[in-house]
């Protein structure tokens, strides 16, 4: 029985690069001279914080670092979970930016309700932070994967490990 899997896997070093070409904008920027603007990203816990010294600031941060990571790895922007801007020592905030990993049980959940109500012949299960996709014949599979292609575009997506 041919097989895919539905997937969603950060590119740690596309996303490194794009927070390091952000950060060399924003120390060359001439309105961020003397600012406490930065970005900075933490590999182990999944999470970029931008610093600032307003609200406009880390706006503009996000201006500069949001085109960075689309040009490096499409729909990477749509991973990102924005918290609560927070208010630290003196005038100064900081926002946290939560990067989302694999694929939740709710779309997870949804992705496979998506294929069963499609009429397409395939059967979908939950696999920890990935959907295996199974299905009779090649051609079934490679619509299963249009249709998800199509149907889900709020959170990037990787189709891979096609077995026959």
């Amino acid at each position: 029985m041919p097989t895919f899997d539905i997937s969603s896997e950060v590119d740690m070093v596309a996303l490194k690069n794009a927070i390091d070409v952000a950060g060399r904008q924003i120390t060359n920027r001439y309105d961020f001279k003397g600012t406490s603007a930065a970005v900075e990203l933490n590999e182990k816990d999944y999470l970029i914080t931008l610093h600032g010294d307003s609200d406009f600031q880390l706006d503009q941060i996000k201006d500069i670092l949001l085109p960075a990571m689309e040009k490096k790895e499409a729909d990477s922007a749509k991973r990102l979970d924005h918290q609560d801007v927070q208010k630290v020592s003196g005038n100064k905030v900081k926002q946290v930016l939560k990067i989302k990993a694999g694929i939740d049980t709710e779309l997870a959940k949804k992705i496979v309700k998506l294929l069963k109500d499609s009429g397409l012949k395939v059967q979908a299960s939950i696999q920890g932070d990935t959907v295996r996709v199974t299905g009779a014949k090649r051609d079934v599979l490679q619509d299963a994967i249009a249709f998800v292609k199509k149907s889900v575009t709020d959170f990037p997506l990787q189709f891979g490990n096609f077995r026959d």
